[in-house]
């Protein structure tokens, strides 16, 4: 069966003329004389392949993952060492303009074998469409070439309201580097990111949204991601931030897929990278129709896809756990992969009644979804409030807080969460390898 192609360029007309006369595994269905032309007709359902002879500056990895949203392979004719690349690192097969039209016609036969739908760990919707690639046997494709990092995610959520995630991914972020680890704690929260508040980082940059840029267009390397962090010092380490976006209205800034080659190049340079993730788990179905529209709950839906551990934290009262085991099953419908760790935060007697733990317990035997809680974190308003008021972290506010204790025994080694002491990092800001 024939592959049909779409091809964008006049310049190579040897090559793409060639490709019209094999008569053989690829068609040339369309030819296109600009890249905009050529995405409205990928997103028709007209091809399996696309051939960009010209305008490949233009290429970005959220218009590659919009096409391998409808199933569509990117092959750029190229000879800019340079270019090829930032194009490989975006997820795009490349070529040299000088080569043969039956070795290009293989090339194509190759990108679509190995494009199965998927970007990263995320599954794309079927494009109405998945029976002209029958004949293929389709394979994983793999996004960054470089060897996958070593690091992993963790990815903090929680529903709607206030339970306290970015508290408690704050506070790992800062148990995690004073153990030694080399952090990056990033803020993916679309509709209220507060690390740099909690922090008291005065530079608002957004960082994140530096990063997802320079992500997009192929150009984040390991010292472009750390100019876009901003440093955070304890007495006990430090760990790198990227910081959220400033105002809610600059969620487009935080595309799928750019954040996740962001989170990839994280992996790469650090030993734990913390996610701060947004509550709302929905996929925007109204506007479904079109893969060419950003999605408000992306990054969110990203961070958790891409995480190695997830934990849920819920409040730990009428409203919170109510919330939550509500919240856990939209996740398991969202990210059925996710095996979230349930935190029950800000447990106190006032919200749960005389010995708080066993109500709780109770009451999440009676109507939680079917796995049981790996925490209990106590309240400790003094202690959050001396924290927020200094813009410091817990260790360093108040370090024999019962809730710093509870965060830390959740990250750290049994003989870390026992020290009252934290000896410092041996690493000069506990942060990137080098």
């Amino acid at each position: 069966m024939s592959i049909p192609v779409i091809t964008v360029g006049q310049a190579q007309e040897a090559v793409v003329g060639g490709l019209e006369r094999l008569h053989g595994p690829v068609t040339v269905v369309r030819r296109c004389s600009e890249l905009a032309e050529l995405m409205a007709a990928c997103q028709s359902g007209l091809a399996l392949a696309a051939v960009v002879a010209e305008g490949c500056e233009e290429l970005t990895a959220t218009l590659v993952d919009r096409l391998a949203a409808v199933g569509v392979s990117i092959l750029a004719l190229t000879v800019d060492p340079v270019e090829v690349s930032r194009l490989t690192a975006i997820g795009v097969v490349t070529a040299s303009t000088d080569i043969e039209p039956a070795a290009l016609a293989v090339r194509i036969s190759e990108a679509v074998g190995r494009h199965s739908g998927h970007v990263g760990a995320r599954t794309f919707p079927d494009a109405g469409f998945a029976d002209s690639s029958a004949g293929f046997q389709l394979v994983p494709e793999t996004r960054v070439p470089e060897a996958a990092g070593s690091g992993r995610v963790i990815a903090v959520w929680g529903p709607t309201g206030a339970p306290g995630r970015t508290l408690v991914a704050v506070n790992m972020a800062a148990e995690l580097a004073a153990e030694g680890k080399s952090v990056i704690l990033v803020d993916a929260d679309s509709y209220g990111a507060s690390v740099s508040a909690m922090l008291g980082l005065l530079e608002e940059s957004a960082g994140l949204a530096q990063a997802c840029r320079l992500a997009d267009q192929g150009l984040l390397d390991s010292d472009a991601l750390d100019r876009a962090a901003t440093p955070v010092f304890t007495k006990s380490g430090g760990f790198r931030v990227l910081t959220g976006t400033t105002r809610a209205d600059r969620w487009p800034e935080l595309r799928a897929s750019a954040l996740s080659l962001v989170l990839e190049r994280a992996k790469q340079v650090a030993d734990v990278v913390v996610v701060d993730t947004g509550f709302c788990l929905e996929a925007d179905e109204e506007l479904s129709f079109d893969t060419m529209a950003p999605r408000r709950n992306g990054a969110t839906l990203r961070s958790l896809e891409l995480a190695d551990e997830v934990f849920a934290v819920g409040a730990a009262d009428a409203i919170g756990v109510p919330r939550l085991v509500r919240g856990l099953a939209e996740l398991e419908a969202a990210v059925p992969q996710a095996t979230p760790r349930v935190l029950l935060n800000k447990v106190k007697q006032a919200s749960a009644g005389r010995s708080p733990r066993q109500q709780l317990s109770e009451a999440w035997e009676r109507f939680g979804p079917g796995h049981g809680v790996d925490a209990y974190l106590p309240a400790d308003a003094e202690a959050c409030d001396a924290a927020l008021l200094s813009g410091s972290v817990l260790l360093e506010s108040s370090p024999d807080s019962p809730l710093r204790k509870a965060i830390a025994g959740l990250v750290c080694a049994p003989i870390q969460q026992n020290r009252k002491s934290l000896v410092r990092s041996t690493r000069p800001f506990g942060l990137l390898k080098r």
